[in-house]
């Protein structure tokens, strides 16, 4: 049962970063789209961009470890 919560908040944890992730590539785009305006913020946006795919990314290595988790004692209680 404690697996099943877990699992369930790492889903909702993605789905959540999913969607930050999206707005900061969304912000990056926008920002070159009007260059040369805006330049000297392409760092700071990159770098947000990049946290926030990288937080993505573990929250999804997490939920897939998880879920192989609970695949293999499902399998072994059979």
């Amino acid at each position: 049962m404690e697996n099943t919560v877990k699992l369930e908040e790492l889903k909702k944890k993605v789905r959540k970063l999913t969607s930050s992730a999206g707005i900061a590539k969304m912000e990056l785009r926008d920002l070159t789209v009007d260059l040369p305006r805006g330049w000297s913020e392409i760092a700071l946006v990159a770098e947000k961009t990049a946290c926030a795919f990288a937080a993505l990314d573990a929250a999804k290595r997490e939920l897939a470890a998880t879920q192989n988790a609970k695949w293999e004692a499902r399998s072994r209680n059979i």
